[in-house]
């Protein structure tokens, strides 16, 4: 098999999946080393050595202090949320751990591999998405590009559904919407389909709501009816009774989808507990988190300015739509029938494949390749992006938009500014995201730095600041002084994540680790 093979990553909260296109383009998932399709995102650090997936999985509960997981949620974070092992480490070196696990999978399939598509949450902020490209990197891998998971997932309905054509065109102008809820993160995208034109319309989510957190809520009711029976004894007091009771809650949380009641059985330290819940019992425990999925989804429409009768297929994608309470909610909200014609936990990755064979079909044109059908993605942003300054006549803190949310990519804006005194020796640009008017609640994205002014600049000179934000969510800033004829193309000093000082760090350290 070709080592020029298209491959997709989703890179999950929860679980992972690669896939690659076979020889007649159609995508196909790569078993693991395990014998399975999808891969647990959890790292066990096992003195100098990482374990990862199933076995790691399999430790949670012996070894709880030498376990990552659920590291997607930390990403563009300088550190995971909790020590391993007593070290600090960032979330983009977990991350690379589990696909470089995904890589040596997919290279005893194909042989070796570089470049892939790798898909992120659409909600994903500008530093998750190089944390991502980062961790990429560590792995030994080559991003062809990023793309949004709700994407992904349309291309790979769209293609094997069979609303497109042969030439992966859509039959007819199609709306759809994407609701994925995952393991750990959940996003709701409109996207339109016309042609062989994907464009992403409207987008929204959480990236701190998923399926953990209905485990999460199961858990603590286990917990509670333990420490009722037991006189007070809490089994979430410490990190081995926390791992076996999330075990036992998913356990009955998938039970749950297929069946009305199940019995809860759960040991800790040699007391236990047995009792009985309901399906109903479960979905008034957790109404609260699907009621978000809802709110959120509401909104996306409202953004949009559409309506639910102005949507054609309604795609439901990621782990945690098997519960029967989300097809149900959704059915009534929208008025249409849920589609589930694939895997949830693959079809992400299949779309991932699909698109990377589009983006090295378009590198590699050469006439004794097999044509593959035109298709063009184009995303939109999903937070505003802007530039934070002060008020020139109050002083105050301002947030001046750039380019502002759900904007169709790639695009480039641009604003003025003026230098504040006389003389001034560089300029300073705040980049944010979100946040308010007065840029609180923002994400510092970080700063970039026009250096070197001449002695004599007047005070107000004209300063042009230029946004490009491409489809896959990352930035380039560009500054200009019109009236110096000046520009720069700016690196940005990261708020947060890794600077290529470090990436090189961390780079020789897993390949020490390694035996490389």
């Amino acid at each position: 098999m070709s080592s020029k093979s298209p491959i997709g990553i989703d890179l999950g909260t929860t679980f992972s999946v690669v896939a690659y296109l076979d020889g007649s383009g159609r995508p196909i998932t790569i078993v693991n080393g395990e014998g399975d399709l999808i891969t647990p995102s959890v790292v066990l650090f096992d003195g100098k050595s990482a374990v990862v997936g199933k076995e790691a999985v399999k430790a949670a509960v012996m070894e709880p202090e030498l376990i990552a997981d659920f590291a997607k949620r930390d990403m563009g974070s300088m550190f995971y949320s909790k020590k391993v092992g007593g070290q600090q480490l960032p979330p983009e070196v977990i991350q690379s751990l589990i696909l470089e696990k995904l890589k040596n999978d997919a290279e005893r399939k194909l042989g070796p591999i570089g470049k892939v598509v790798v898909t992120v949450p659409a909600f994903f902020n500008e530093p998750r998405r190089k944390a991502t490209q980062d961790a990429a990197q560590l792995a030994g891998l080559e991003v062809l590009d990023i793309i949004n998971e709700p994407t992904a997932a349309a291309i790979a309905f769209g293609y094997q559904v069979g609303f497109l054509d042969a030439k992966g065109e859509a039959r007819k102008k199609e709306t759809i919407l994407v609701y994925d809820l995952g393991g750990g993160t959940f996003d709701v995208t409109l996207m339109e389909i016309e042609g062989s034109e994907f464009t992403a319309i409207a987008t929204g989510g959480d990236v701190f709501l998923g399926g953990i957190d209905w485990d999460r809520r199961l858990a603590d009711y286990i917990a509670d009816k333990f420490r009722d029976k037991h006189h007070g004894f809490d089994p979430r007091q410490d990190a081995a009774g926390i791992q076996r009771l999330l075990k036992e809650a998913e356990d009955v949380k998938r039970t749950l989808s297929a069946r009305d009641q199940v019995a809860i059985t759960f040991e800790h330290v040699g007391q236990g507990i047995r009792l009985p819940i309901t399906r109903t019992e479960f979905e008034e425990l957790t109404a609260d988190l699907l009621e978000r999925t809802r709110f959120t989804t509401r909104s996306v429409l409202k953004e949009a300015k559409l309506q639910w009768s102005d949507v054609t297929r309604l795609l439901l994608v990621g782990g945690s739509t098997r519960m029967p309470m989300v097809q149900t909610m959704l059915e009534e909200e929208s008025g249409l029938k849920v589609d589930r014609s694939l895997s949830p936990d693959e079809a992400v990755a299949h779309g991932a494949a699909l698109y990377a064979g589009l983006l090295l079909a378009r590198q590699d044109d050469s006439p004794d390749k097999p044509s593959k059908p035109a298709m063009s993605v184009r995303n939109v942003s999903s937070h505003d992006l802007g530039v934070l300054s002060k008020d020139p006549v109050t002083g105050r803190p301002m947030n001046s938009v750039m380019i502002p949310r759900n904007t169709v990519l790639p695009v480039t804006k641009g604003k003025r500014y003026r230098t504040a005194k006389l003389g001034q020796k560089n300029i300073v640009i705040n980049v944010i995201e979100g946040g308010d008017s007065a840029g609180r609640n923002s994400t510092p994205i970080g700063r970039c730095t026009i250096q070197d002014l001449p002695d004599d600049l007047p005070a107000g000179t004209v300063v042009e600041v230029y946004f490009t934000y491409g489809e896959n969510g990352r930035l380039k800033v560009e500054g200009r002084l019109p009236d110096l004829k000046r520009k720069a193309v700016l690196s940005i000093e990261r708020a947060s994540g890794l600077n290529d000082d470090k990436l090189d760090e961390w780079g020789k350290r897993l390949k020490a680790g390694r035996g490389k």
